[in-house]
């Protein structure tokens, strides 16, 4: 299970295709111990991660809300 194990979600990610939950990325970054220019360069990152994961899961909805009916 990937959940606190980058290496783990990242072979998961290149075999299946599937990004980790937002939470779980977030859970990872602040188990590391990072300096904090590390730190600060990951959280950028994680930020944009989640504003185009929810964006993702939007259009993914949609697209299977018109394909329901």
């Amino acid at each position: 299970m990937y959940h606190y194990d980058p290496n783990t979600a990242l072979e998961e990610l290149t075999e299946d295709a599937t990004l980790p939950n937002p939470v779980h990325v977030r859970d990872m970054i602040l188990r590391k111990r990072l300096g904090p220019d590390k730190s600060l360069e990951l959280n950028r990152l994680f930020v944009e991660y989640q504003k185009f994961f929810g964006e993702t899961q939007k259009l993914g909805k949609e697209i299977l809300r018109q394909l329901a009916t």
